[in-house]
């Protein structure tokens, strides 16, 4: 399993290491033709504008709409995966809608089909304002959808790689393999 983690800005190595830690090769993506041959990718949380501009200015915007691997996106990378933005998901966000840097914080969050919570780490995080019909809410936060799934591409408004719970990019493993059965 080859996965991709955008490597432009933000917390990329993290996701890294935890997908090292599944057993993932991890290749750094910084341009478009590192995306050929790969599973997977994730678009980690960061400065949704600065990744924005760099994932422009590197060519890079059109090849991950073209892209037809499993997506994780997180934070900033629930932002650019948006309508507004790279239009993959049928989403609209709010950019820092659970407050600025120092309004951070941790929370348990429920998860769809897990009895144990999962926590979460929101750091001027993203907030869901309308999600269309084909999104399946998977965890909520005081009944606000945080994590949601469309198909084949996954995303958080929360940092997963932050912790040391290894669940989110287990399930976004999984949805890699599980492409990779059906494309077989």
């Amino acid at each position: 399993m080859r996965v991709g983690v955008l490597a432009v800005q933000g917390n990329f190595r993290e996701h890294a290491a935890m997908l090292c830690r599944l057993g993932a090769d991890v290749v750094e993506v910084r341009l478009p033709e590192e995306l050929e041959g790969l599973d997977g990718l994730v678009i980690p949380g960061g400065e949704s504008t600065a990744i924005s501009r760099l994932i422009r200015l590197y060519g890079l915007e059109e090849a991950i709409r073209r892209f037809r691997g499993a997506i994780f996106g997180t934070c900033a990378g629930m932002i650019l995966l948006d309508r507004s933005h790279l239009g993959l998901v049928d989403v609209d966000v709010d950019r820092n809608a659970y407050g600025r840097q120092v309004a951070s914080f941790e929370a348990d969050l429920e998860l769809a089909g897990d009895a144990e919570p999962l926590r979460g780490v929101f750091i001027r995080a993203p907030r869901v304002r309308e999600a269309g019909p084909e999104i399946e809410v998977l965890g909520e936060l005081d009944g606000e959808p945080v994590l949601l799934r469309q198909g084949r591409i996954l995303i958080a408004s929360f940092h997963p790689e932050l912790t040391s719970d290894r669940r989110l990019h287990a399930r976004f493993a999984s949805m890699v393999m599980r492409r990779g059965v059906a494309a077989a």
